[in-house]
């Protein structure tokens, strides 16, 4: 590693699936690292995802340093400079002057940026101290840099606090542009590209992150490295109290399926998810949804249907049977735990897993309470939908016009109570300002409407 890091990809079109995947192979190159005093600083919004996944490959805290782009006034888009906490600002002199940018332009756009920032702090860090970087490690993660500027406030920032080191790391950036972060003491780059257009070509989805998710992965991590109590993991075992929130491993035949899960108490509701493709516990837009879910105070099992070498077979992505058998394997090992033995239990599917959460549902005595999908794909069910007895929520956004016809067609195929929920202006990622958090508002209404201890009425009264 370096500030001229070897073995980057330097000739070819580096494009990664998501910002998730882009932190895994980043926290793969920054392996040697774990076991040193580090602590990950995600950029919001974009660069959180990141880091996220950086932080627990790393096993090390994750906070934030806020910072902002200051667009110049004919191209938003391109950064003139940059604006952080802690008063720190860095100016591109030469973007200034080849757009004769005047000081009363540049103190308008800055005293605009300056107050989102501080909305934008105090959004990130309400009832969440700052994580000490005294005479540690700060490694500033984004998704990419294009001219530097941000990258350069943050590592200022984290110099300003206190960081004896501080690092740059991120999956792709142009050279010249990492040549110009002079705050960093070393810089560590996947891919530098030689005709670098904007960091959003380099992934497939490079949808908009969203406050929330920031939110919910910054939580996340929080509760990785403050835990609870923990759960039992194998039939037999007591959990000594409550709420429960750790990491469990799930036997399934001769492989371990990882997993989180968030117990409020004993006998509590219990939303198991099915990500779909591509997809995994550590996503930001499920992590958001479990938040949401568990701060009405219903419990959540994060789970990887496929363990890390079964995902590189795409047959098994999209084999629906198998992943409905790992439903049904988690769902016997929660009522197989004490403290989850007479919870209710629902599904969550997202895209393809929601063809797996209705595979699973339809299944004999499987004794699903009830079934959300999200932005799914019920037809993968296809005769099974039939057998599903759990009352069953679609989700679906107006503007993903393929899935939407999918779902009135299972709709009219299935015999429960059904519910089609359109959100109006939302495609088929829910990234749309918005768009998710009323996905997520509809889900936890659904589920605390069915998911409730055996003896109750949806009401909370006995029968």
């Amino acid at each position: 590693m370096g500030r001229a890091p070897a073995g980057e990809a330097v000739g070819t079109m580096v494009v990664f699936e998501n910002r998730v995947e882009a932190g895994r192979q980043l926290g793969k190159r920054l392996r040697s690292l774990r076991a040193q005093d580090v602590v990950v600083l995600g950029l919001p919004r974009g660069g959180v995802p990141v880091a996220h996944e950086v932080a627990h490959i790393l096993d090390a805290p994750l906070d934030v340093i806020v910072v902002r782009k200051l667009g110049v006034p004919s191209q938003p888009e391109l950064a003139m400079g940059a604006i952080g906490e802690e008063g720190a600002r860095v100016l591109d002199e030469r973007t200034l002057q080849y757009f004769g940018v005047t000081d009363a332009q540049l103190e308008q756009i800055e005293a605009r940026e300056r107050a989102v920032l501080e909305a934008r702090t105090a959004r990130f860090r309400e009832g969440r101290e700052r994580v000490d970087l005294t005479g540690r490690t700060a490694l500033v993660v984004d998704d990419g840099i294009a001219t530097g500027s941000t990258a350069r406030v943050a590592c200022r920032i984290a110099r300003q606090l206190g960081a004896a080191r501080v690092m740059l790391a991120v999956p792709v950036a142009p050279q010249e542009a990492l040549g110009r972060v002079v705050e960093a003491d070393e810089v560590v780059c996947l891919a530098t590209p030689p005709y670098f257009t904007a960091v959003g070509y380099h992934y497939r989805d490079f949808s908009a992150t969203e406050d929330d998710e920031v939110v919910a992965l910054l939580d996340a991590a929080r509760r990785r490295h403050q835990p609870e109590l923990p759960p039992p993991s194998r039939p037999g075992q007591t959990a000594h109290g409550f709420p429960v929130d750790a990491d469990v491993r799930i036997p399934a035949g001769a492989e371990q399926l990882a997993a989180h899960l968030h117990l409020p108490g004993p006998g509590a509701g219990v939303v198991v998810f099915a990500h779909g493709s591509g997809s995994s516990r550590h996503s930001p837009r499920n992590q958001y949804v479990a938040s949401v879910l568990q701060q009405a105070g219903l419990g959540t099992l994060l789970l990887d249907l496929l363990t890390p070498g079964e995902e590189t077979d795409r047959g098994n992505v999209f084999d629906i049977g198998l992943l409905a058998e790992r439903l049904l394997l988690a769902t016997a090992w929660l009522r197989e735990q004490p403290g989850s033995a007479a919870s209710p239990v629902g599904y969550f599917g997202a895209s393809t897993g929601a063809g797996a959460a209705l595979w699973a549902a339809a299944e004999p005595g499987a004794s699903i309470a009830a079934v959300v999908s999200r932005g799914g794909r019920p037809d993968l069910a296809d005769e099974r939908l039939r057998s599903v007895q759990a009352p069953t929520l679609m989700i679906v956004g107006s503007e993903d016009s393929e899935v939407l016809g999918l779902n009135r067609w299972a709709q009219e195929s299935m015999h429960c109570p059904t519910r089609l929920a359109v959100v109006e202006g939302a495609t088929h990622l829910f990234e749309e300002p918005g768009t998710l958090a009323e996905a997520a508002g509809l889900a936890r209404d659904w589920f605390l409407r069915h998911l409730h201890p055996a003896g109750e009425r949806g009401d909370g009264t006995a029968r």
